[in-house]
C-alpha cells in the first residue's frame, strides 16, 4: 500500500511547544508554495495511492477552495483514495469549509484540540473555546465526514489528573470516532524547552507522566474506544489507515518542505528550509534533502519498533519473509529480557506489547533498533 502525505507548513500562530516546519500565515507566501506544491505534484510519478495525508503547519489556514482544488490535483495524478485526511485548528474551520472538503473526496478530519481546559488551552498557545470544538464536530458529521478525530495533549504544565479526565469527557461527549492522545514532548530551540530550562518543576517527571497515560487508556476503553496503537484510539471501522501504512513499514511519498518519503527502503526527508524548497522547485532542480537506505539488521530493526506501537504487534513467520530475519534468534536476548519483565508477550507466532509494555513503548522498541 502507498500513502501520500502533503504538509502545509503555514499557522495563524506559532504554538510555544511544536517542533514542526511550519511559518506564520502570509498570503503571498502561501500562493508561491501552492504553486510550487503543484510542480512538485507533477514531477512525483502517478502511483496510485490509498491515502492521503494533509498535515502542517495548519492546512486550513488555506482557504477551503484552495485546499478542494490542491485535493483534486492530487486525486487525478495519485488517487482515487480509499482515505483521505486534512488536519484543521477548529476557530478556523467553518461548516461550508467541510462541505467543500467532502465534496474534493477528503473523508476524514482531525481536530486540533489538545485541552478542553481554558488554563492549559493558553499555556499551549492555542486559541479555540470548546463551543469552537463542538460546532466544528458539529460541521464535520453535517457535511457527511466519514470519520472525525480529535487530538488531545496530556502531562501539560499545571495539568491535573482531574483536569485531564474532563478532556477526556468532553471529547467523548462530542462523539467522535477517534482520539489521539500524545504526552507532551520537550523539543530543542522551542519556548518551552526555554520554560524547562528555568523552571524544571513546572513539568512533570515519568511517573506522573504515565499517570496521565493510564487515565487515557482507562477512559477511551470504558467509552468504546479501541486502543489499536500508542496513542491512538478508534471507534469500530474508524482506525486512520495511513497512519496504519507507516506502523507496518509501508511506502509513503512526502510532498512539500520538510516532508519524508519511504520508497523501496530508502527514506528521503525534503529541506525544512522554505527558501531552498521554493527556489528548487521553481528552478526545476531536485529538492535538497537527505536520504538513506535502510538494510539488514537496522531495517529489521526499524519494522519491529513500528509494529510494536500497535496493538497486534506483529508475526514472526511473515516477518521472516518479507524482512529475511529470524526475529526468535537474532533478537532472542532482547525478546527474553522483557519477556521476563512482562513488557513483551508472544503467542500464537505473534510478538506485542504486554499492557505495561505500553508505558515503557520507547525502551521496548529502541532495545530492536539498537541491537545488533
Amino acid at each position: 500500500m502507498l500513502g501520500i502525505y502533503v504538509h502545509l507548513p503555514f499557522c495563524p500562530y506559532i504554538c510555544p511547544y511544536c517542533d514542526f516546519a511550519k511559518w506564520p500565515w502570509r498570503a503571498s507566501q502561501g500562493r508561491r508554495y501552492l504553486a510550487a506544491l503543484e510542480r512538485e505534484i507533477e514531477a512525483t510519478p502517478a502511483d496510485r495511492a490509498a491515502t492521503l495525508f494533509l498535515g502542517g503547519g495548519t492546512p486550513n489556514a488555506y482557504d477551503a477552495e484552495s485546499i478542494q482544488t490542491l485535493v483534486r490535483r492530487l486525486t487525478d495524478r495519485f488517487g482515487p483514495f480509499d482515505e483521505a485526511s486534512i488536519e484543521v485548528n477548529p476557530e478556523l474551520v467553518t461548516p461550508g469549509d467541510f462541505a467543500r472538503y467532502v465534496d474534493a473526496g477528503i473523508t476524514r478530519v482531525s481536530i486540533g484540540v489538545q485541552s478542553f481546559e481554558p488554563a492549559e488551552i493558553a499555556t499551549l498557545g492555542r486559541k479555540h473555546t470548546i463551543d469552537q470544538v463542538r460546532n466544528a464536530v458539529r460541521g464535520a458529521r453535517a457535511s457527511g465526514m466519514r470519520s472525525v478525530s480529535l487530538d488531545l495533549m496530556f502531562a501539560v504544565p499545571g495539568q491535573t489528573p482531574q483536569s485531564w479526565q474532563r478532556s477526556l469527557h468532553y471529547a467523548v461527549d462530542t462523539g467522535v470516532d477517534h482520539v489521539s492522545c500524545y504526552g507532551l514532548t520537550i523539543e530543542s530551540g522551542t519556548p518551552f524547552a526555554g520554560w524547562l530550562e528555568r523552571e524544571p518543576a513546572a513539568f512533570f517527571d515519568d511517573t506522573a507522566e504515565a499517570e496521565f497515560y493510564r487515565i487515557a487508556i482507562d477512559e477511551l476503553s470504558s467509552a468504546g474506544f479501541e486502543q489499536y496503537e500508542i496513542s491512538n484510539f478508534a471507534r469500530p471501522g474508524h482506525r486512520c489507515a495511513h497512519n496504519e501504512n507507516y506502523w507496518a513499514n509501508g511506502d509513503y511519498i512526502g510532498l512539500g518542505v520538510g516532508a519524508a518519503s519511504f520508497r523501496d527502503e530508502v527514506r528521503k526527508t525534503n529541506t525544512r528550509s522554505f527558501d531552498e524548497y521554493i527556489q528548487a522547485v521553481e528552478r526545476g532542480t531536485p529538492i535538497p534533502a537527505e536520504s538513506e537506505r535502510l538494510g539488514g539488521f537496522r531495517r529489521a530493526g526499524e519494522a519491529i519498533m513500528l509494529a510494536l506501537r500497535t496493538a497486534e504487534g506483529f508475526e514472526l513467520e511473515p516477518f521472516r519473509t518479507r524482512y529475511g530475519v529470524d526475529v526468535e534468534r537474532h533478537y532472542a536476548p532482547v525478546l527474553r529480557r522483557y519477556a521476563s519483565d512482562g513488557l513483551l508477550e508472544r503467542g500464537g507466532g505473534r510478538v506485542r506489547l504486554t499492557e505495561r509494555g505500553r508505558f515503557l513503548a520507547n525502551e521496548v522498541c529502541g532495545a530492536f533498533v539498537t541491537f545488533d
